[in-house]
């Protein structure tokens, strides 16, 4: 009997993660819950494997730490379960003035936001090419596209990462490894909720800007088994994405600073 593929979800305990941890187990693939919270993890774990009759790991895990990536590995490895698909969700968002932020946490968004996912792929990654198929998925943001103040620090952890997948898409072509990168906008969940609470002006948000996590979740999903190599779900992102390249860099960051100071 044949095995089913194997999709690691990194920071699905919430949000995307747990969305996307839904799409591919109803898509038929064994699943591997990180995240650092346990118990939300193993109650997902739980669900996906009563409704979609997968096999589903709960893998608690701290990806801020710089050993946690060789850690993982390891682990599949000793477990003999191979990493057919590679999803880094796993991020932190924080709003506010650069200043406002103390070093320590610039370095959390960075440790999580960039050096999590290129360790993890540093050590998936080659597997894959061994075996010559694969599947990687990193969650951007549009945020990548542009300078967005008060934003700053995420915004260009975000923008490593979708460089990252261009370079990636391009270096591994005719490899049997795709790599797309998930650039979604504002969306409902807890992390945003939480710097909403910060931010209360991120609260007063029309609907129509928020995006809902199951269907960017859908979108990605789609993408990442087409093999796309960017994917921006929602035609307001779209549009803000193409408006944002094709204008002038000092524009659109005047436009961004405007909209920033709104929100204070």
């Amino acid at each position: 009997m044949a095995r089913r593929p194997v999709a690691l979800v990194t920071g699905a305990s919430s949000g995307i993660g747990a969305a996307l941890a839904r799409c591919f187990a109803a898509g038929g693939h064994d699943v591997v819950l990180v995240a650092r919270r346990e118990a939300p993890l193993r109650d997902l774990a739980a669900d996906l494997a009563a409704a979609h009759g997968v096999r589903a790991w709960a893998q608690p895990a701290d990806l801020a730490r710089p050993e946690a990536a060789g850690e993982l590995a390891a682990a599949m490895r000793a477990a003999r379960r191979p990493v057919d698909v590679l999803v880094n969700c796993a991020g932190v968002l924080d709003v506010g003035p650069f200043t406002g932020m103390a070093a320590s946490r610039h370095r959390e968004l960075i440790d999580l936001n960039v050096a999590a996912p290129t360790a993890l792929l540093a050590h998936f990654l080659p597997p894959m090419l061994r075996r010559g198929r694969g599947r990687i998925l990193n969650i951007a943001s549009i945020a990548a596209f542009q300078p967005v103040p008060t934003l700053a620090t995420y915004a260009a952890t975000k923008a490593y990462l979708l460089s990252l997948t261009e370079s990636l898409a391009e270096e591994l072509q005719g490899a049997g490894v795709t790599v797309t990168a998930l650039c979604p906008g504002i969306t409902a969940t807890p992390m945003v909720d939480a710097a909403g609470r910060a931010r209360p002006a991120l609260r007063r948000l029309p609907g129509i800007v928020v995006g809902d996590a199951d269907a960017v979740a859908a979108e990605g999903y789609a993408a990442c088994l087409r093999g796309d190599v960017i994917c921006v779900p929602g035609a307001l992102n779209r549009a803000t994405v193409v408006a944002g390249r094709a204008l002038p860099k000092w524009l659109v960051r005047r436009v961004g600073g405007a909209v920033a100071r709104r929100l204070d």
